[in-house]
């Protein structure tokens, strides 16, 4: 194939709304603030990529973000799009920490590529179906709210729902109850996002045991550096353990299988980028982990290249792609067509089948 350079580079923020805050035990956030990278080739195809920092997850911000996309500009021009994995990988020799510009500017790449291509994204990934189910994350709320909200989102058709614990024990219990009493047929996930100590998290999971309370999944009980800890809470309880903020990188994923310590890994494309996902994915896979993918707080174009990679490579066992902001508010038409809670991805629509508004 002739070589097709990238004639141009453009960086900016994207900013969006969100309709309520997004609480987790580490941290609220208000709104989106993230980071948009165009990759303009010079046949014309335009690639899109998205930073998503979420600075109590990944270290990032957006002033970071986007002073790390800037200052990658000029290397990135000139480059043959078909050298998207050699680019990454200067890239993260230079700006290893900077995980969410990195996976910005690979999926402006790979967009664009795959757009060269004429397939869609999820060709791209290995084909496997066009089709992927979420789960739907109910926030930190009193009670009564978290039941109102379980069981509006079962009626739409969610059949597992997911909610944020860590803060307070007795809190935490009361919401699942509530949940569970709104949307008794669906299954739930629960995410601790670092909150407790692994004696706490175990005592955590007897209580919910007292109160008839069996999640389907638990999520990062524990620091993300205790790999010991979460083995310990492993060992104490046949829950599911997922390592969430512990893998980063497909080392930290060698880390998860050599010490035991999840049934799970959660990829998420802003703690890794796209290529380093599909390695964790792989040695996940070959070490009988399974696999769950989750989302900072993304706009449709980041979540809709998720989606690609869960359908494309078929083997991920839980989706955790729920959508924070209202389609009508992005600076986006096209991606993944979205009814709860299944997301559809067309054949004809080539990358990740976003465009400006």
């Amino acid at each position: 194939m002739k070589a097709i350079k990238i004639k141009k580079v453009v960086i900016e923020p994207l900013n969006l709304d969100l309709g309520e805050p997004f609480r987790i035990s580490i941290g609220t956030k208000y709104s989106i603030e993230n980071a948009l990278v165009t990759v303009v080739l010079d046949n014309g195809i335009e690639g899109y990529g998205e930073a998503a920092p979420l600075e109590p997850i990944n270290g990032e911000n957006q002033a970071t973000a986007l002073a790390t996309l800037n200052s990658c500009v000029d290397f990135i021009k000139g480059k043959d799009i078909a050298e998207y994995r050699a680019i990454a990988a200067t890239l993260r020799g230079v700006f290893q920490p900077q995980v969410t510009a990195r996976c910005a500017i690979e999926m402006a790449l790979i967009d664009a590529y795959a757009k060269v291509l004429g397939i869609p994204l999820y060709q791209f990934f290995g084909g496997a179906g066009n089709k992927a189910e979420t789960d739907y994350t109910i926030d930190i709320v009193p009670p009564d709210i978290a039941k109102k909200n379980a069981a509006k989102l079962a009626k739409e058709g969610y059949t597992v729902l997911k909610t944020k614990v860590g803060k307070k024990l007795t809190d935490d219990i009361d919401r699942l109850l509530a949940i569970k009493d709104g949307a008794p047929e669906c299954g739930i996930t629960i995410d601790a996002n670092q909150g407790y100590s692994p004696c706490d998290a175990v005592h955590f999971i007897e209580e919910m045991t007292k109160n008839g309370i069996r999640p389907i999944l638990f999520e990062q009980p524990v620091s993300k550096y205790d790999l010991a800890g979460m083995r310990f809470v492993k060992d104490h309880t046949s829950i599911p353990i997922a390592a969430d903020e512990s893998v980063f990188t497909s080392a930290d994923a060698i880390n998860v299988v050599r010490t035991g310590c999840a049934d799970y890994i959660n990829i998420k494309l802003m703690k890794s980028g796209i290529i380093e996902a599909m390695d964790i994915a792989a040695i996940a896979r070959s070490a009988n982990i399974r696999l769950m993918i989750g989302c900072m707080l993304e706009s449709k174009l980041a979540l809709g290249c998720a989606v690609h990679l869960v359908a494309g490579m078929g083997c991920f066992s839980h989706v955790d792609l729920d959508p924070h902001s209202e389609p009508e508010k992005e600076p986006f038409a096209g991606g993944p067509g979205y009814k709860a809670p299944f997301y559809t991805l067309s054949p004809d629509l080539p990358g990740i089948g976003c465009t400006r508004k």
